[in-house]
């Protein structure tokens, strides 16, 4: 069953509709036709099972036939993946590997140590985006990831909501994973491939982020972004 996104603002009185990109993916890609059903879901966690109506040059419509259960359920734990940019397609797997494994939001973070330039930002936040949402149609999830605008390490951390449980994951001075203590909202910092800055941890801790060590391990940051989320759902989420 083919699934599409439509947003929530698109569905009216038993019907959906579908945009221009999602219209070409349908029709030019897929080669669908009128009376043809698929799975359409509207980004904020619920999933319908719609019969195409007509496809049109810039939209197609459906007929709303039922709500269905997602393939993917979303997980208990809220968690936020603050990521540091990495370079390239190394951040785009970041990206996609974070939707697979439940995150609901991810943050973009430069820091010190962060060898990509903050130029070009929005091209990038509009590529990742669109990475996010091919990754959730593909992965079964009904609601989308969140992705932000990228933003300094600091600035994200006098910003950070004190109901969160923070915790940074860093190659030295840390305390044992075990140690966390068990929430559904949690908020994760990775650091860049040059790890991260003393000042950068001694400003974590004032801030009340607990900074945990995961053993001898030297990771890619990219792998650790991925590692960590997976630890988090499968501890306090639904990653079994």
């Amino acid at each position: 069953m083919r699934r599409f996104y439509s947003p929530k603002e698109n569905f009216s009185n038993g019907v959906a509709v579908l945009d221009l990109d999602e219209t070409r993916h349908l029709r030019d890609v897929l080669r669908l036709h009128a009376g043809e059903e698929v799975r359409v879901f509207d980004g904020e966690a619920s999933e319908y099972l719609c019969r195409i109506r007509s496809i049109e040059k810039k939209k197609t419509v459906l007929d709303v036939l039922k709500p269905i259960t997602p393939e993917a359920p979303e997980s208990p734990l809220d968690l936020t993946l603050a990521a540091a940019v990495t370079k390239g397609e190394k951040f785009d797997l970041v990206v996609q590997k974070a939707v697979e494994l439940g995150v609901s939001r991810l943050v973009p973070m430069f820091t010190r140590r962060c060898d990509v330039n903050p130029g070009g930002s929005e091209k990038r936040l509009e590529r990742w985006r669109k990475i996010a949402l091919e990754a959730c149609k593909q992965s079964g999830r009904a609601k989308l990831m969140s992705v932000d605008p990228a933003v300094d390490f600091t600035k994200f951390l006098d910003k950070m909501e004190t109901k969160d449980t923070a915790v940074l994951f860093s190659e030295r001075e840390g305390g044992s994973f075990e140690d966390l203590p068990s929430r559904d909202r949690i908020t994760a910092f990775i650091g860049p491939e040059g790890g991260w800055d003393d000042a950068e941890l001694e400003m974590a801790r004032q801030h009340g982020v607990q900074i945990v060590t995961l053993g001898g391990r030297i990771l890619r940051a990219e792998t650790a972004a991925i590692i960590s989320s997976a630890l988090l759902q499968h501890r306090f989420g639904d990653l079994k």
